[in-house]
């Protein structure tokens, strides 16, 4: 009986984790919903995070990339308004950030929160408020 309570709280944990798990720290020369994860590091603000990442998977200068828009908002749920089919994610509200950059005239967005550092969303969704 212990060891199903313990598997029933592992899961629970799991799910509410949502959106959280890493792809081996690799980020890819293409744009994908799931570049980078965990904490957001010290490297600045979200903006300049997001500039710096997008510059290198496009492989261009940062000064190349222009902020459209860089400002906190509340995502819905755990997804960060950028929710992957098939995933489950955490029921509430969560503070965060949406940056939009520009390159070339076509737009990214970068969505984040305080314990995910900003990631490229493929398939944006608005943010609650």
């Amino acid at each position: 009986m212990r060891k199903a309570l313990t598997v029933v709280a592992v899961a629970a944990l799991l799910v509410a984790c949502g959106n959280e798990s890493t792809t081996g720290g690799q980020p890819s020369m293409t744009p994908s919903t799931s570049s980078s994860s965990g904490p957001a590091s010290p490297g600045g603000s979200p903006a300049e995070q997001a500039t710096a990442d997008l510059a290198k998977r496009l492989g261009v200068d940062a000064a190349a990339v222009q902020v459209v828009s860089s400002a906190e908002v509340t995502w819905p749920d755990g997804s960060l308004g950028c929710p992957e089919p098939g995933m489950m994610y955490t029921q509430m509200l969560v503070q965060g950030n949406r940056t939009i950059l520009e390159v070339d005239g076509k737009q990214y967005a970068y969505h984040s929160s305080a314990s995910r550092a900003p990631f490229l969303c493929e398939h944006p969704k608005p943010p609650a408020r």
